[in-house]
Parts: structure tokens; C-alpha cells; sequence
């Protein structure tokens, strides 16, 4: 089973950049969709962004144009380029692993973000 372990996290000022990583253990990266998740206190995760298998993306409404996911498979890792922080970005981020038409879902610790002045 893949073990997924992120980093990149910290604390921003409103306007900065941060970019995350999700490491993953084993042989079947290539083959798992990947995903990155958010969740503030008192709130329900959320989807940030996803990639396929076959390096399709999808994303947030509202994060499109400030979010980047990206895929290296040589690697075993997953990316979230995150631009142009806001205060509301505050959470802690998760990486996700999954296999489409399966149970097979694996998730992350998570890594914080906090954007402050």
C-alpha cells in the first residue's frame, strides 16, 4: 500500500507563495489519481485540485488561476503551487491518493498553511 508523507507547509504572508509536496511510498504511483485536500477548522474538506493517472487536472472553481497540481512520476511525488495567498487559504493540506473504480483511497497527515500578516 502507498504511504504518503507532505511537506512544504508554514506560515505566508497575504500575497506569497508556497509549494507543497506529497511524497509517496511504492510501485504503483503511476497507475493512483492524486489529490490535494484542504480543511480549516470547523469546516468540511475540501477539493483543492486532482490528477489522473493520465495527467488530466481538475480544480476548485475558486482556486483556478492561483493553484498549480502537478505530477512527477519518476519521483513518486505530487505538487500544489500556490500563488497570490490568501487569509482564507488558512488550513491544513492533505495529499490523497486514490484508484478510480476501486475502494483503494489513502490519505496523508496533511501540512499546514497559514496566511498572515
Amino acid at each position: 500500500q502507498v504511504q504518503l508523507v507532505e511537506s512544504g507547509g508554514g506560515l505566508v504572508q497575504p500575497g506569497g507563495s508556497l509549494r507543497l509536496s506529497c511524497a509517496a511510498s511504492g510501485s504503483i504511483f503511476r497507475l493512483l489519481a492524486m489529490g490535494w485536500y484542504r480543511q480549516a477548522p470547523g469546516k468540511q474538506r475540501e477539493l483543492v485540485a486532482t490528477i489522473t493517472s493520465l495527467f488530466d487536472t481538475n480544480y476548485a472553481d475558486s482556486l483556478k488561476g492561483r493553484f498549480t497540481i502537478s505530477r512527477d512520476n519518476a519521483k513518486n511525488t505530487v505538487y500544489l503551487q500556490m500563488n497570490s495567498l490568501k487569509p482564507e487559504d488558512t488550513a491544513l493540506y492533505y495529499c490523497n491518493a486514490a484508484l478510480l473504480s476501486s475502494n483503494y483511497n489513502v490519505w496523508g497527515q496533511g501540512t499546514q498553511v497559514t496566511v498572515s500578516s
